[in-house]
Parts: structure tokens; sequence; C-alpha cells
């Protein structure tokens, strides 16, 4: 039975005697997980509500932000709350074709999270190196759906490798199942290549590139502030016209990097310990089989699907505060029986508001035409 125990989590949680556990790491483990979920599902509620009432709600960088969110909260409903409830019950009291759908939709949020994350990565590399070359809106909708079709097809697998089995006399749980002896090494091997090194690898191109170019950018505009300083017979004008046509990063652009980036390193930070406790076990014969380092970094990885709600919070808060306004304002009107004034609040709000990626856009691209046309 031991080569059957190795992935009897999500995509694996080791454990040496499958009929026992520890009741008090299992109640901290319980605790954590409902904590993540309802910070997953509050958090990824609130960021869709508020992209679909404001009024960009058609920006492209909102388009990707809301398709994460709809990801995470697929890992929250179908990846946190099954292991919630399978940790509460110990056993998973359930027929066998919904110990195959759980296994399936636990991995489809998990591909899912992460394409989504790899095309907002690449659509940020393209507007800051290649701004006329950026994605579309249908290619946005094509990729967003390619994603997800590619995240259904990858993880059909975990429907045959998981069924209902008996693990002990009498004692029946959904288990993993797999050829022997090399079986649980190449299924965990790529699932660590497709979900996490192969997306990692993406993600780290994508930034070296947009830190290359504002390094480039930076050091361009340095030169153009320098030659305007200067005397026209000290700098000659074809190197003031060269330097000063250059098109320069806005400031909107820089804070959508700014705020993927950190997305980014939280996704890093959450899943690494995760799937390198999963590739240490599958291939070193002396791993260590105690169910601790598991639960940790299954913890640890659960935590990504709540924390992109408050990355948005610090970088897009005008989203939350505009969400927040008109949510009190109808909240007076029905209580009151009064004629609300959010329409006006809400557009208040915005033209007041210096953090909208539209705004910020709009007074960049002007700055920058008035700048050219010097």
């Amino acid at each position: 039975l031991e080569n059957s125990t190795l992935l009897n989590g999500t995509i694996g949680v080791n454990q040496t005697n499958p009929l026992k556990r520890n009741e008090e790491v299992a109640k901290v483990e319980v605790t954590v997980l409902a904590l993540v979920l309802f910070l997953a599902l509050a958090g990824n509620l609130c960021v869709l509500l508020a992209i679909h009432t404001t009024k960009h709600s058609q920006s492209r960088m909102y388009y990707f932000m809301k398709h994460l969110s709809i990801a995470d909260l697929v890992v929250a409903v179908f990846q946190v709350l099954p292991q919630l409830i399978w940790d509460i019950t110990f056993r998973f009291y359930g027929p066998d074709i919904l110990c195959r759908l759980v296994k399936y939709l636990q991995v489809v949020g998990m591909f899912a999270s992460t394409y989504m994350l790899v095309l907002m990565s690449v659509d940020r590399c393209l507007a800051i190196c290649q701004p006329l070359r950026s994605l579309h809106r249908r290619k946005d909708r094509f990729y967003v759906i390619s994603s997800w079709l590619l995240s259904l097809l990858f993880s059909i697998p975990q429907m045959f490798i998981f069924s209902l089995r008996e693990v002990g006399s009498g004692v029946y749980d959904c288990w993993g199942d797999f050829v022997k002896p090399w079986g649980a090494k190449a299924y965990i091997t790529w699932i660590s290549l497709t979900i996490y090194i192969i997306p990692v690898a993406i993600l780290s191109i994508c930034y070296g590139l947009i830190s290359f170019k504002i390094w480039q950018n930076f050091k361009l505009k340095t030169r153009r502030e320098q030659c305007i300083s200067l005397t026209p017979k000290t700098c000659k004008s074809n190197t003031l016209a060269r330097v000063s046509s250059v098109r320069l990063i806005s400031k909107a652009k820089i804070t959508t990097v700014k705020m993927t980036f950190v997305i980014v390193v939280a996704y890093i930070v959450c899943w690494t310990p995760f799937f390198s406790v999963q590739m240490w076990s599958a291939w070193d014969p002396a791993a260590p089989r105690e169910a601790m380092p598991f639960i940790i970094s299954m913890l640890l990885a659960s935590l990504n699907s709540c924390c992109n709600p408050w990355i948005y919070m610090c970088f897009a808060g005008h989203l939350f505060h505009d969400l927040r306004q008109n949510f009190l304002c109808c909240s007076a009107r029905y209580l009151k029986s009064s004629q609300c004034r959010c329409e006006r609040d809400f557009d208040s709000s915005h033209k007041s508001n210096s953090s909208t990626f539209a705004i910020k856009s709009t007074s960049s691209q002007r700055s920058i035409t008035q700048t050219s046309s010097t």
C-alpha cells in the first residue's frame, strides 16, 4: 500500500499509516483551512463585484484580474472546501464518481490560477516592451478560453489515478494508485513541470525583459532631461530630437507591473514548498514519510488563493473604495426609501481618484504628446 498512499491529497499528502492521524494536527489544519476558505471567498467575490461596478471594467488589466479571481474562487470552492470537509470527516464518505470528480476539480483550479497569472504577466511584458503589438481584446478572450480548456484537459489524469479504494480492513477512502515503480515519479514530475517549473520560467523571462526595458527607458529619460538642460551648442539638435521622441513608460503601466510582480512573488512563495516537498518525496527514497511537512506545505499553498485580493487592494484600492461608497449609498436608499445619489458620488470618486489606471494612462499619454511636440 506504500505506493498508493503517495498522492492521497490534492496531488499528494504522504502518510505512513492511512488508518491513523494526529488529531491535534488535524484540528489546526481544519482551523487554518476554514480561515483560508473564508478569506478567499470574501476577498475574490469583492474583487469581482468591484470590477463589475467600476466604469473601467473593460480595461485589459481588469479583464485578467477578473479571470484570476474566478480561478482563485475555483481553488477555494473545489480544492480548499473539499479538503476541509475531508479533514473533518477523516474519511471520504461518498461514491466513487464523486471521489474522481473532486480530485479532478482540485487540480483544475491549480492549473487555471497559474495560467491566468502567466497570461497577465505576458500581457504586461508586451505592454511595456512592445506596446504597439500588445494583445487585443479578441485575442485576450481566445487566450483566456484556451487557458481554461488546457486546465480542464491537463486535469483528466486525476480521474483515472484516484478512486474509492480499500486502505485497510473494511476501510475505504479516496486514494491514488500508480503504475509501479515509475508511475508516481512521472506524474508528480509532470504536474510540477506544467503547474510550477515551466510557468515560473516564463514569468522570470517576462519580468527580466520588463526590468531591462524599464532600466533602458530610465536611461533615455535621463539623457533627454540632460539634453534639454544643455545649450544648443553643447547638445546637437538631432540627438535632442531622437531622445525626445522616445515613448516613455506611463506611471499606470509601472503600477500594473508592480502589482503583477507582487502577485508572482506571492505565488512562488506559496507554491515552492509544496512542489519541493512533492518532488523530494517522489525521487528520494530516503525522504521523510511523516505527514507534517506535507500538511504545512499544503496549507501554505492554499494561502495563495486568498492573498491576491489584498494585493489588488494595495495597488488598485480605488476599486474597493468605490464599491464601499456604492454599497453604503444604495443601502441608505433601501433603508430610508429616499432617492440615492450613487451615480453622482460614483462619478465624482472616479474624477477625484488619481490611482485609476485609465486616468493615469490618459494623463501620461497627454504628457508624452506634449513632450514630443516640444
